[in-house]
């Protein structure tokens, strides 16, 4: 007779344990037969010490026949348990001359230890096998690798150790919940993946590990989205009448996805596509490409359109996708006005093109309204970067004149720096020199302000795109366990910390979540679900939040339950308004309590120099600079940024509106070279740091043939011109030769 007709929902007495709990997870599956008037725990029949499967699996219950069962109940009713003193006590320990016995729920209680194996053991509460631990191992505490929090290492009943690896500590509980959900054939070492050696020694200390297929394969359609094919137009203007994800094949309607990622798509005719043969990349792609200095066909177009424009052979790479030039009638005479006159201009650089999707929405709706609140909100974050300045610059004071060398190799430049942050002669408030490795004429070409520049770039560059965070462009610490390990998150914090003080760039990529836990504490902040980068908890936390009724949120829960009960979730749903708590839980959990050993060494990093300090005496300032990207150079910007000096015969008018003339022609794309480029030049770095420049950046108009850029002094030497033809033709020859050759 099948399952289904022979359960009852009434859910009466075991026979043998005479408790009416339902818990599968600690007593195994209850089943009630009405026709035999039974109702019994599985585990509570399959430790019974006097019976055995003498049937087939599908007589009785799972191979135990109904007399026989009747026949163990009669047995266990003369036993009394140890426990509870109670009668019906069916399960013995097998230890010799040991006569204790007990119920099954009363073993787990007074934990007692049942090997669901062979001849399916129990041991009492003294004779219970237990792990053995080397005299001269360390006790203290770890996380388990499981649920994340923290666990004792000692050789308790609640408490078990990795026989494969020599760190890995678990909850029982925690295992018992994992091996149940992942089965025979998936339980493992959550740390080594050791299969064998694992499953044995868990098996002798009473960890059930059921013969069935993981909870995750056993799923309907579990993996159905793995078999489509993305199939939308992504092209911020789609021409199909039809709309986004309209695709006909062999017509130019037919949509290719990016040829990178795959996640990104477009229209043949959206994108100008004559064939599908055709490459394409997305967007994303592209910018990426472009900043790694690989993507080939930018430069090939930079060349060609270079040499249209003047005749000459042009070196210098186009600016990435996502940073486009402005138009050349983009207005010129902007020095001359006022920045309140600026933001309200309709041609004034605080365009479009600088604002996220979110306000080009909304500028759609009311473009001057959205013009004038953005160049408000620009207005304040440049004033509290200048506020950051000014603070970085008082800590950069306490750095002295000694010098500590780090000799990095640009191709490895993690493993270099951390070499060189954890050398013994090293300190912060040393002056840093840098020495790269693998450019053997760098020395020739580079100053040491310049080395110091790209180490520090190029260093930041790296740690976005590390293991250690997570995220798409706002980023939160991850959890990864070889960096706790080496302490990689505390050399993280301390070399930010030093790129601040020290002249290099900020981070930039920092989420509002991140940057609350550093400077208030993560048990004063509240995260929101963009904080999960993991697409599974995300969906998780979407259908939480959206369950429209108390048994769509009930079902919900019941499906995601072992993720739940891993992360220490689980709360009792009696009206629909209990999934906010729900998914508050939850976000709390994976984005902060999971990552809390992380975090707090990432702060102690981060108290490098005082940096940490200052960041919390001065939140808005620092948000400004480690929460957002350095904002884009402008002519006006490079324009404030030198401060001018030139002899007393010399035009200074003239020389000073030939230099307003060029900035203008290279902010417009009107030139070979673009505003980093200048910067490079003068400065040796592509952005301005948040500490500034030492020495101020200056410029010099002398009777010189060339321009001349002394990183050393960040000075610009600018030669006087009789026309502005002149001047720039000879700005575009000395720079353009002179990134050609530090690039060779």
């Amino acid at each position: 007779m099948s399952k289904n007709n022979n359960f009852d929902i009434q859910s009466p007495f075991c026979v043998l344990c005479g408790r009416t709990d339902d818990c599968p997870e600690k007593y195994g599956e209850k089943r009630t037969y009405v026709e035999y008037n039974l109702t019994v725990h599985y585990y509570c029949l399959l430790m019974s010490s006097g019976i055995w499967q003498r049937g087939e699996e599908d007589e009785g219950v799972d191979g135990f026949l109904i007399t026989d069962i009747r026949k163990e109940v009669n047995r266990a009713a003369k036993l009394k348990c140890n426990i509870c003193k109670k009668k019906g006590a069916s399960i013995g320990c097998v230890a010799p001359k040991c006569k204790r016995s007990y119920h099954f729920p009363c073993g787990i209680q007074k934990e007692c230890i049942f090997q669901f194996m062979e001849d399916f053991r129990s041991y009492c509460w003294e004779h219970r096998p237990v792990q053995t631990f080397p005299d001269k191992e360390s006790r203290g505490t770890s996380q388990c690798t499981i649920c994340l929090d923290l666990v004792e290492q000692l050789p308790v009943y609640t408490v078990l150790k990795s026989p494969c690896c020599k760190n890995a500590w678990f909850h029982r509980e925690c295992l018992q919940y994992q091996a149940l959900s992942a089965g025979i054939f998936f339980f493992r070492c959550t740390v080594c993946n050791n299969k064998d050696k694992f499953q044995k020694e868990m098996l002798r200390m009473g960890i059930h590990i059921p013969e069935k297929d993981a909870s995750w394969e056993l799923e309907e359609n579990a993996y159905q989205e793995l078999l489509q094919c993305y199939q939308h137009c992504d092209i911020k203007r789609c021409l199909c009448k039809k709309g986004r994800d309209y695709n006909e094949p062999d017509s130019k309607w037919e949509i290719k996805r990016c040829q990178c990622c795959g996640s990104r798509g477009t229209h043949l005719a959206c994108s100008s596509m004559k064939s599908r043969e055709q490459n394409w990349e997305c967007t994303e792609c592209r910018s990426i490409f472009a900043k790694s200095g690989n993507y080939s066909k930018q430069k090939k177009r930079s060349l060609a359109t270079s040499e249209k424009r003047d005749g000459t052979t042009c070196l210098l790479e186009e600016p990435p996708p996502k940073c486009p030039r402005q138009s050349p009638g983009s207005q010129r005479s902007f020095l001359l006005q006022s920045p309140k006159r600026m933001c309200q201009n309709s041609s004034s650089p605080c365009t479009h093109l600088e604002l996220p999707a979110s306000n080009r929405v909304m500028m759609s709706l009311s473009p001057l309204k959205s013009d004038r609140n953005w160049c408000l909100r620009k207005k304040h974050l440049r004033k509290q970067r200048r506020e950051a300045s000014n603070i970085l610059k008082e800590l950069n004071l306490q750095l002295n004149t000694k010098t500590s060398r780090l000799y990095i190799n640009a191709e490895n430049i993690w493993n270099s720096a951390l070499k060189g942050f954890r050398q013994r002669n090293f300190s912060p408030t040393n002056t840093i020199e840098i020495k790269f490795t693998n450019f053997k004429n760098r020395s020739k070409t580079d100053t040491s302000a310049a080395s110091k520049h790209h180490f520090f770039q190029l260093l930041m560059l790296h740690l976005q795109n590390s293991s250690l965070f997570e995220g798409s462009s706002a980023k939160n610490l991850s959890l990864d366990f070889d960096a706790i390990k080496e302490d990689l998150y505390f050399e993280a914090g301390k070399m930010m910390a030093v790129s601040l003080v020290h002249g290099g760039p900020s981070p930039g990529f920092f989420s509002k979540t991140l940057f609350r836990c550093l400077v208030y504490g993560p048990e004063n902040v509240k995260p929101a679900l963009e904080d999960v980068a993991d697409v599974d908890v995300a969906q998780t936390i979407k259908m939480i939040k959206h369950a429209n009724s108390l048994s769509s949120l009930q079902s919900t829960i019941h499906s995601c339950y072992e993720f739940l009960a891993a992360a220490g979730c689980l709360r009792p749903i009696t009206s629909l308004c209990d999934k906010n708590m729900l998914v508050n839980d939850i976000l709390f959990h994976h984005v902060i309590k999971r990552i809390i050993s992380p975090l707090e060494r990432f702060r102690q990093g981060l108290k490098t120099l005082g940096v940490l300090e200052k960041m919390q005496m001065h939140p808005e300032a620092f948000s400004s600079i480690l929460c957002h990207k350095p904002e884009r150079l402008s002519a006006e910007t490079i324009c404030d940024l030198f401060t001018i000096h030139s002899s007393s015969d010399v035009n200074k008018s003239r020389a000073v509106k030939f230099w307003m003339d060029y900035l203008q022609d290279v902010e417009s794309g009107e030139s070979v070279a673009t505003l980093e480029d200048i910067l490079l030049f003068v400065t040796g770095s592509f952005s301005i740091p948040p500490v500034g420049f030492d020495p101020e950046p200056t410029i010099k108009f002398l009777h010189i043939r060339y321009p001349v850029g002394k990183q050393l002094l960040n000075c610009l030497e600018l030669p006087i011109t009789k026309s502005y033809e002149q001047f720039k033709n000879k700005m575009e020859v000395t720079i353009r030769n002179t990134l050609r050759f530090e690039r060779e």
